[in-house]
């Protein structure tokens, strides 16, 4: 039998064909994937009485505080040429309300009537080291006269004493009057002074269980002491 190539032909050409004809196209590559950086929530604000850092605003001149304490009423008139730091930390600290509920917690006979732990723990905790620099002494410690209490130089921070009597022997000491009190002063003189001088010299209130426990600790343990009830800026009167 004889061959006919030609019949071969059209397989040829559909194998070409096959060879020539469109290729599947290949799955595109991934997009690079970006990460979204989620954003970071702003830290909540501390509520101002629980960050010193705020309170840094300067004082005018010359302002009055009312006190509303267990006793009755006295008024403590500032004056900010005696003593700048002194008077614009005490001035920052009426405004929070920090002294809203203070007890006095060392209260001596002939000597003066001590307050300023801060009845929260959380908030005695955050003042504690809050420290101010010390004030020249421009004025005297007598009578009625108001100041910031210090363990060392440059550590002022929130207790405050009147003075009872003349304790002018306290000037050389850097006690620096900021203030002093200018109505109801025979109101201080009536808080409770029973409990004397503080532990561990004497019976009174322990001032690092004082900072650690709060006003429950005087209420439980000393529930004659008087107290603040409320202090207020208010408008100096007369020149």
């Amino acid at each position: 039998m004889r061959f006919r190539p030609l019949l071969l032909l059209p397989l040829v050409v559909l194998v070409a064909g096959s060879a020539c004809g469109p290729r599947e196209k290949a799955s595109p590559s991934p997009s690079p994937t970006v990460a979204v950086a989620t954003p970071t929530p702003a830290p909540t604000p501390l509520p101002p009485l629980l960050d010193p850092e705020q309170a840094t605003e300067t004082a005018p001149d010359r302002f009055r505080v009312r006190f509303e304490t267990t006793e009755g009423t006295f008024v403590v008139e500032v004056r900010r040429e005696w003593a700048p730091h002194g008077a614009d930390r005490f001035y920052n600290l009426v405004k929070l309300g920090y002294y809203d509920g203070v007890t006095f917690f060392r209260v001596l006979e002939d000597f003066m009537a001590q307050f300023g732990i801060h009845g929260d723990p959380e908030v005695s905790r955050v003042w504690r080291y809050a420290q101010i620099p010390d004030d020249p002494v421009t004025q005297s410690n007598t009578r009625g006269m108001v100041t910031f209490a210090t363990s060392g130089p440059d550590t002022r921070t929130t207790q405050i004493f009147i003075n009872y009597k003349d304790n002018s022997n306290l000037d050389r000491m850097g006690f620096a009057p900021f203030g002093r009190v200018v109505e109801g002063l025979s109101v201080v003189d009536k808080l409770y002074s029973g409990y004397g001088e503080g532990a561990p010299r004497g019976p009174g209130p322990d001032q690092g269980r004082a900072q650690a426990e709060g006003n429950d600790y005087f209420r439980r343990d000393f529930p004659r002491l008087d107290h603040i009830e409320t202090a207020r800026l208010v408008e100096p009167a007369g020149p």
